[in-house]
């Protein structure tokens, strides 16, 4: 189980960001791999320590920690880092400043920079939406050079620290009392250089092309939801990691289906003396049509629920339920022979009413007379 991030710190939950920064600093600098080398517990707390800094300094994962805690965060798609590297990576500015000064490696100076994540957009039938299924796609970015390998050096070189300004990626200028630092102009800032660029991209270690990838998709998605791939977004520069690709998905509208949430919805017409002699009919369903029994005498917008025939949740799997509604249709137009049996029915069918109408009749009368006669 992860430690709660405030107590990993060791502040209050309504720390300030300076004081959440000044917590960091202190155990960075207790825990840093070059203070204690070999030591696998300062290892395991300067990452946590990282960790909780990074989710508790920006707002917004801030926000789905204090509201929703870990699995909030899960849910969200952060994970957290994966080695040393892409801490110092990431906090490059506090390494650089704090820890210069006491002959430690910042490890923080590289030319690598993580790619950009990538959203596309994927339109998808309803049926796959609620059943799931598998898409190619295609899309163009940034991918990993073949002939350096995504280093961006020509094959046998390397990145050597820039000696304009020995790594630091600033250079200083004295100017009277002042000493005032600006970003190194050969390095950009990185602290390295290449001894020889690729030829194939140019040092940056990526090219521009078209990449096809095959892309799950989970039943149950609906419109507006995000699939996270992985890895598959922009190659990062010079070696850096890659960027991840958000497939955003789009849900074509069905014929006579509807969903809300996990339940489907169904309209099956049937004809009024199916409804009233009752009948076995065919109601659509997502794997195909099933056969109902409906009982004599169903009344129009009769429900009839059909148990786990409806979507699945994308996370739990579990399947909602399918609705069918029962709508009664009234021919318009009618022959003869038709119009002479109704009549007939409808003849049979008020004599009935009206016998039972007597007998309510006479029923209430009879009540009303010994009403009368007790007072």
């Amino acid at each position: 189980m992860k430690r709660d991030y405030y107590e990993v710190l060791g502040v209050p939950r309504t720390a300030t960001e300076e004081e959440i920064k000044k917590a960091y600093r202190k155990l960075a600098f207790q825990y840093h791999p070059d203070r204690n080398p070999g030591n696998k517990e300062a290892e395991e707390k300067f990452k946590e320590a990282a960790e909780a800094y990074e989710v508790l300094r920006d707002p917004e994962k801030r926000r789905l920690y204090d509201l929703y805690g870990h699995e909030g965060l899960r849910r969200s798609g952060y994970e957290g880092f994966h080695s040393h590297q892409d801490i110092f990576s990431s906090f490059g500015d506090i390494f650089e400043e704090f820890f210069r000064n006491f002959g430690f490696e910042t490890r923080a100076r590289t030319s690598a920079r993580t790619g950009n994540d990538l959203l596309y957009k994927l339109k998808i039938t309803f049926e796959e939406a609620v059943l799931g299924t598998e898409k190619e796609i295609e899309i163009y970015t940034y991918v990993a050079c073949d002939k350096c390998g995504g280093n961006g050096a020509s094959p046998g070189t390397h990145e050597v620290t820039c000696p304009s300004c020995n790594g630091h990626g600033q250079v200083y200028q004295t100017r009277g009392f002042f000493r005032i630092g600006t970003t190194c102009p050969r390095c950009k800032g990185s602290g390295r250089i290449l001894r020889s660029p690729c030829s194939a991209c140019g040092g940056e270690g990526r090219v521009e092309r078209t990449k096809r990838l095959n892309i799950r998709i989970p039943a149950g998605v609906d419109t507006g939801m995000r699939i996270r791939v992985k890895g598959e977004g922009e190659w990062g520069y010079r070696g850096g990691q890659p960027g991840d690709l958000y497939v955003q998905v789009e849900v074509e509208p069905h014929d006579f289906f509807e969903r809300d949430g996990t339940t489907l919805y169904v309209k099956v017409p049937i004809h009024f003396a199916e409804a009233i002699l009752g009948a076995d009919i065919q109601v659509p369903t997502m794997e195909g049509p099933e056969t109902i029994r409906l009982e004599p005498g169903t009344p129009p917008g009769y429900v009839v629920r059909l148990p786990g025939r409806g979507v699945p949740d994308p996370r739990s799997g579990r399947r909602g339920d399918l609705l069918v509604e029962i709508s009664v249709e009234i021919p318009q137009h009618i022959t003869k022979r038709q119009r002479e049996l109704l009549e007939e029915f409808l003849k049979i069918d008020r004599e009935k009413n009206d016998k039972k109408q007597k007998r309510w009749f006479w029923s209430k009368n009879r009540a009303e007379e010994k009403t009368a006669s007790a007072k």
